[in-house]
């Protein structure tokens, strides 16, 4: 065959092909047949999942990145309570000391307020009144002798210098005598401002004791809930960083927390029974759809499918595992499981 006619050929089986994605595509598309899974009754829901404590993971963490850890009260897969001290930072022993402190201070402010309030001893006032009284007659001892001595003068047989000595002693007797009946008063009947004053030096004081108990807390980490000890991320004498302490949860009830395609959500209903697939098991274990998650995320699961969506979102739905499970799971937070969910 000619040159020319291997040209002709090659154009005539391109027309043919030309014609056959024509007919395939627009107006000459066929139309596609009826799904046979939507008339066979509800679909379940797929999803990938992870094994989680109820009550979340919690991560305890220093109350400033940076400090020292002292010393550290737990190990791995401890059994902990509610305010158990865990861990001790290196500054914990220097806010004892300003709680002792504190202490001190509110002790000595209270016993002043008591005092105040009380007035004086049975034997401070009498002494008080002992020395009024002493004080009393030595003025009028000194403004006899005052008067005395003003009338010698008058009659010019005595100095006008010892007169003026006798007059600057009277007065002098009675401002003594005046401040004693004062002390006396205050003694008997303490003074409104005084019990004021003494009050809020108590008030300070306290709020000084809190501050200190509060900065003592601190220094310590205590467990916020019953639980255990999943990992420890720092040890004695690290400077603890972003991650924290450690982590801790309740296994007591275990949850598989499902990344589910919100296109799936409308078939998803709370109570709805599930089974879950752990990697190398070959049972199924059961598990109850307990709550639908409220918000809308870009999906976490990373794939390795090159024609998956790759801005895919999801809700977090969680399924309560019932007991043989939470037995078979309660060392795997954290483990990637599949979840089926029946309609």
């Amino acid at each position: 065959m000619s040159r020319l006619g291997w040209m002709a050929a090659l154009l005539l089986a391109g027309g043919a092909g030309i014609g056959t994605w024509a007919a395939g595509i627009g107006p000459f598309a066929p139309k596609p047949a009826p799904v046979a899974a939507e008339a066979a009754g509800p679909v379940g829901v797929g999803a990938l999942g992870r094994v989680e404590p109820a009550g979340r993971i919690r991560r305890l963490a220093a109350p400033a990145t940076g400090a020292r850890l002292d010393r550290l009260m737990v190990a791995e897969g401890d059994q902990v309570v509610t305010g158990q001290v865990l861990a001790e930072f290196s500054d914990a022993a220097q806010r004892d000391a300003s709680v002792a402190e504190a202490t001190a201070r509110v002790a000595q402010a209270t016993a002043t307020l008591a005092r105040t309030r009380a007035g004086g001893s049975a034997s401070e006032v009498a002494a008080a009144q002992a020395r009024a009284e002493a004080l009393r007659a030595a003025e009028e001892t000194a403004l006899r002798d005052a008067g005395r001595s003003q009338s010698l003068v008058a009659s010019g047989a005595g100095a006008a210098v010892s007169a003026e000595r006798n007059r600057y002693l009277a007065a002098q007797r009675a401002a003594e005598r005046a401040a004693a009946e004062a002390e006396l008063e205050t003694l008997r009947r303490p003074r409104p401002e005084d019990i004021a004053r003494a009050g809020a030096d108590l008030a300070a004081a306290e709020g000084g004791l809190a501050r200190a108990r509060a900065d003592a807390a601190l220094a310590r980490l205590r467990a916020p809930s019953d639980g255990t000890v999943l990992r420890v991320i720092a040890r004695a004498g690290e400077a603890v960083g972003g991650e924290g302490v450690l982590e801790m949860g309740d296994l007591s009830r275990l949850d598989v927390v499902a990344d589910v395609y919100e296109t799936d959500l409308p078939r998803l209903r709370p109570g709805a029974v599930a089974e879950v697939v752990v990697p190398g098991e070959p049972a199924r274990l059961s598990a109850v759809v307990r709550e639908i998650g409220w918000v809308v995320r870009r999906t976490t699961q990373a794939g390795t499918d090159p024609v998956a969506a790759v801005d895919s979102r999801t809700v977090e739905v969680r399924l309560t595992l019932d007991d043989a499970a939470r037995a078979a799971l309660s060392r795997r937070s954290g483990m990637q499981v599949q979840v089926a969910i029946r309609p």
